[in-house]
């Protein structure tokens, strides 16, 4: 762990570390199987992209509402897997990662359906009015790009909150959309900071395309999800105890 930041003589590998040695303990011990994942998430996401583009090729917002709900449904239950398999790693869980992610699928795959719908016309939306900045012959009033912005960083902080919500948790839309708005209050500059960070890497992305599209298989969805929840885990496993669920739950099935 000392080739490119200097070794911690109190970093133990077979103990649970805390803060920047906890990141690089997860990274260490998962970053092959999360590699895999990533893979097959970028494969599911591959409808939604795909409506995406075409919709924009088209220019057509009637072609695009329904292509990107239909790809966003689609990548639900692959982006289900993901923030799971990160979550399961998160709590120490030492399940197989194949068999976690075939459990995640069988518990999580219809209820990622509709909250997939949604992240898919929010993320063709978003793209649509991104390329619509692109073409315009006058540029956007300043004021019209900070709201699109502020949109962006809202619908990241939903996602951040909400989608490890259900993948740990029975409960309804509302209630997790609730849970969201309260965690954030409480949390605010943590949550805001994180969202903000997120859009910074795909601003990068976008920037930098088509050579970013290079290291989509090393780092593409995956470590965006990994850096965000593992800023916030602490916090949502003190506000949601979800680390004691978890051990109750084995203890009443044992």
């Amino acid at each position: 762990m000392g080739l490119l930041i200097p070794e911690d003589r109190e970093y133990n590998e077979e103990r649970r570390q805390v803060g920047f040695n906890r990141y690089k303990q997860l990274l260490s011990r998962h970053f092959k199987e999360w590699l895999v994942i990533n893979a097959i998430t970028l494969l599911g996401a591959l409808p939604l992209v795909g409506g995406i583009l075409i919709s924009i090729a088209a220019s057509s917002i009637l072609l695009l509402i329904p292509c990107s709900a239909l790809g966003g449904m689609i990548f639900g239950p692959f982006l289900s897997g993901l923030y799971d398999s990160m979550l399961r790693r998160m709590r120490d869980d030492v399940m197989p990662w194949r068999m976690n992610y075939a459990k995640s699928w069988k518990q999580n795959a219809l209820g990622s359906l509709l909250p997939g719908a949604i992240l898919g016309v929010m993320t063709g939306l978003f793209c649509f009015m991104g390329m619509l900045f692109w073409w315009a012959v006058v540029p956007p009033a300043l004021s019209t790009i900070v709201l699109y912005l502020l949109s962006m960083l809202l619908a990241l902080t939903i996602v951040n909150l909400y989608w490890p919500q259900l993948v740990l948790f029975r409960q309804s839309g509302f209630i997790r959309l609730r849970n969201c708005l309260l965690f954030t209050l409480q949390n605010f500059l943590r949550v805001f900071g994180t969202a903000l960070l997120q859009l910074g890497y795909f601003a990068f992305f976008l920037l930098f395309a088509p050579w970013t599209l290079l290291v989509l298989p090393v780092i593409g969805i995956w470590y965006p999800v990994f850096f965000s929840q593992h800023l916030l885990y602490d916090r949502l496993n003190d506000a949601f105890e979800i680390e004691e669920s978890f051990r109750q739950a084995e203890s009443e099935r044992s």
